[in-house]
């Protein structure tokens, strides 16, 4: 189970405390190498922006379900985990102060004793952005960029100043750094040319969401050219998928293609190979149903059926 993570799931109807504990309990003893919580801090009762993973740009659960910040569960997973690493898949960088964002994942990933994976990302969600009074959403990309440099600055540790084109502060001490050197990985979200280009330029890591073998094989080739003509090697990359589990309920993207993840034994196993046949080192998987028997099940098969049998 080295090669998997377990998505603990902190929206939706099953986002309660005793969910995620159970969940966050359940993959440090089944082996699995990592636990991740997903990034959003107040959902709008309306918007029109559209969820970028699913066919019609629906969101998959109710807005009204339960909704955990996941910074402030980062740190209680600390406190109840040992050995687990323990990831934001993706951290939506802009909604945040960055310094004070660099200073809680420093100080998070000093109480784990060094279990802390940054996954970054730029949003989707406009009517978010405007609740939490973010920074411009038209600007999302270079926020993003420069959040990333106050991170990596601060975990470094000592005395950190900045000015850039949307974050300025003059020095401070930024002690202690993380435990991790020089900063714990950042895994870079996205599939556009622009997320990429943020691997190249920010990222020690490319994380991948949802898309199908052909388009991963595709975006892996441009990819691989971005880094050739960066002058940085491909192969210190760490490459890592998010896929959402449907054992036997079958889901298709809006080209029609069905969802890794979803569908029989045989087509799940069949996705995961082709993954790790593509050069992805870690598949992180999350069960989004609203029926925690269900949940169960799902994550057990998951456990003790599939993931052996890759």
């Amino acid at each position: 189970m080295d090669r998997f993570g377990l998505d603990v799931g902190i929206y939706g109807a099953l986002a309660t405390p005793a969910n995620v504990l159970r969940l966050a309990t359940h993959a440090e003893q089944a082996g699995f190498d990592s636990i991740w919580l997903a990034d959003h801090i107040a959902f709008p009762v309306t918007f029109k922006s559209q969820y970028p993973y699913a066919a019609k740009g629906q969101f998959p659960t109710r807005l009204d379900d339960p909704l955990l910040e996941p910074v402030a569960t980062m740190g209680v997973l600390v406190g109840a985990t040992k050995r687990v690493r323990i990831g934001i898949a993706v951290l939506i960088m802009p909604y945040r102060n960055p310094l004070l964002l660099a200073r809680m994942l420093a100080t998070l990933d000093t109480f784990s004793g060094g279990r802390i994976d940054l996954g970054a990302g730029v949003g989707w969600l406009e009517e978010e952005f405007e609740a939490l009074g973010s920074k411009d959403f038209s600007r999302r990309g270079k926020v993003t960029d420069e959040a990333i440099e106050i991170f990596k600055a601060v975990c470094a540790g000592g005395e950190v100043g900045f000015e850039g084109e949307t974050y300025a502060f003059k020095p401070i001490y930024a002690n202690p750094g993380s435990v991790q050197r020089p900063h714990p990985p950042v895994l870079i979200g996205g599939i556009t040319n622009p997320a990429l280009r943020r691997v190249v330029s920010h990222g020690t890591g490319w994380l991948a969401v949802m898309a199908d073998p052909a388009r991963l094989a595709e975006r892996l080739e441009v990819l691989r050219s971005m880094m050739q003509k960066a002058g940085r090697p491909f192969e210190t990359l760490s490459l890592h998928y998010k896929m959402f589990l449907g054992i036997d309920e079958p889901k298709h993207n809006r080209d029609g293609i069905r969802e890794p993840g979803t569908g029989s034994e045989a087509e799940i196993i069949d996705d995961l190979r082709q993954l790790f046949g593509l050069g992805f080192q870690k598949i992180i998987i999350r069960y989004r149903g609203a029926n925690a028997d269900e949940l169960t099940r799902q994550i057990d098969y998951f456990t003790n059926r599939i993931a052996p049998r890759v």
